[in-house]
């Protein structure tokens, strides 16, 4: 049996009375990969947050290294040898790489003064470590988000520790830089670390980890090694049923066109053109960099375009920001939803009614609260958003359950083209079923969607049609029919499909 390195055991934790974690018993083997599953919402984070310091417990034992510990401080867990990777980024923008990495923790003289040569140094090998060509003295804010979230991950290896919990690290990854994250987690492993890897992403589980851990509804499911286990056992486990099919896609008659797009030209997109047509959900592919979030944020009036036309229902339009466009039917639901999705400190009501407070309006410029509550209680329903009440704030919701409180918000512009970017990343796999009827249920009473998503089995499985792009181009838009997953890949290199 594998010496445990942390174990938690009967863990209770209680928010404003109401019990989110119950009796949760969990294990972190010495050099293993321990996989944390479950859906938003099970508890997960939570746990982690006690681990690490970020909460207190209401009551059971965490033993570290066979001590028991109790850690009030995310400093206090760090020097005993216990560093996170957060799901949302945690970094300056205004500062630099290698400021980030090492912030608060920066090498200093014995008059106090910052190494920075040294710094910088250090924060070179890391970046090398992790495939990252950047120099270290670039400022964060110039990053793509997948490369801030490599800058998260190297902050972390930087404290040397013991045991590294990664929450949904490949979330904004590409491919490659998926494969070298990897690389590095086994070789940690090697060197005798622990990992704690909590992932949606249930293929990437099967890769890289020893065992599983899986919670439901804040309580303990169970634990079993990865070789006793294949998706559908675990997806059970997760969601306390079988999930039959995983991609519910439904064919629909298409209407009219409802978007054409003629020539649309930016530092971000070249010559783009492509129509929309009434309930259709119009995929968008390509790797990293391609241009599929800049193309829907310059339809959305975020970005401005220098050439081109738009066109809805066959009459030109002029989109000059989001106003314009929402005024226009157009609603965008991001792929960053802590920066641009939803606002942490409000609660969820206020979140859902943010873009259409207009229709709350009374006589005197009052807001009807009533009314919003209604129209907010109405998506808690039919998205099943896990919340203690309509009144929490964002920041105590899960991650997924964020992502449906912004996907509500856009929803409650009443729509006619909802632009989804990756509306699914980091969603389990029951929330992500969710997704997809209710994108099933707007398609059929006549919304037409764009959805952009790097996961090409999710393009496949929920699209009409599929928009690929490389380099800012659109390479080709292919009939269901006739997508398939190496033709996708050869357009979003670039290559022509014979």
């Amino acid at each position: 049996m594998p010496e445990k390195i942390i174990s938690m055991r009967n863990i209770v934790k209680k928010f404003s009375g109401v019990r989110v974690l119950n009796k949760v018993d969990f294990n972190i083997y010495k050099g293993k990969i321990m996989a944390l599953l479950g859906e938003n919402g099970a508890g997960k984070s939570t746990l982690m947050k006690i681990l690490t310091g970020v909460y207190l417990k209401t009551s059971g034992e965490v033993y570290f290294q066979g001590k028991a510990v109790n850690f009030t401080s995310t400093k206090e867990s760090q020097d005993s040898g216990i560093a996170i990777i957060h799901q949302e980024l945690n970094l300056v923008q205004h500062l630099s790489i290698g400021e980030n990495i090492f912030l608060g923790r920066e090498p200093v003289t014995k008059a106090k003064n910052i190494k920075w040569a040294e710094l910088y140094e250090e924060a070179k090998k890391w970046l090398d470590k992790l495939g990252l060509e950047e120099n270290p003295r670039e400022l964060v804010k110039n990053l793509s988000v997948g490369k801030q979230q490599l800058i998260e991950i190297a902050k972390a290896l930087s404290l040397n520790a013991k045991v590294i919990i990664m929450d949904e690290p490949t979330g904004a990854l590409t491919i490659a830089e998926t494969q070298k994250l990897f690389q590095v987690i086994k070789e940690l492993k090697q060197q005798g670390h622990s990992i704690v890897y909590i992932s949606h992403r249930l293929n990437e589980i099967f890769e890289i980890c020893d065992d599983v851990t899986v919670l439901r509804d804040g309580e303990w499911v169970g634990e079993k090694p990865i070789g006793h286990l294949d998706q559908d056992k675990i997806i059970e486990m997760m969601v306390g049923r079988k999930l039959e099919e995983q991609y519910p896609r439904t064919q629909t008659q298409l209407g009219e066109v409802v978007l054409e797009v003629k020539g649309m030209t930016n530092k971000f997109v070249n010559n783009a053109s492509f129509s929309l047509r009434r309930g259709e959900v119009l995929g968008v592919a390509g790797l990293m960099g391609a241009g599929r979030t800049e193309l829907a944020r310059t339809l959305y009036g975020i970005y401005q375009k220098d050439k081109g036309d738009i066109f809805i229902r066959g009459k030109k339009v002029k989109i000059n920001n989001p106003k314009d466009a929402l005024k226009h039917g157009i609603a965008y639901v991001s792929e960053d939803r802590k920066a641009n999705g939803v606002v942490l400190n409000l609660n969820v009501i206020e979140n859902v009614t943010l873009s259409s407070l207009k229709s709350f309006g009374g006589r005197f410029g009052n807001i009807r609260k009533s009314q919003e509550e209604v129209a907010t209680q109405k998506y808690i329903r039919s998205m099943s958003i896990k919340t203690s009440s309509a009144k929490q704030l964002l920041k105590f919701l899960s991650g997924g359950n964020q992502q449906k409180v912004s996907l509500a918000k856009n929803l409650n512009t009443n729509p006619e083209i909802l632009l989804l970017d990756e509306p699914t990343r980091g969603v389990d796999v029951g929330a992500k079923k969710e997704i997809y009827e209710l994108i099933n249920q707007y398609k059929e009473e006549g919304m037409s969607i764009i959805m952009i998503s790097s996961e090409i089995p999710e393009i496949l499985g929920m699209s009409d049609r599929i928009l690929v792009m490389h380099e800012g181009k659109i390479t080709g838009v292919l009939d269901i029919d006739e997508a398939n997953q190496q033709n996708i890949m050869s357009l979003a290199v670039g290559k022509e499909v014979r």
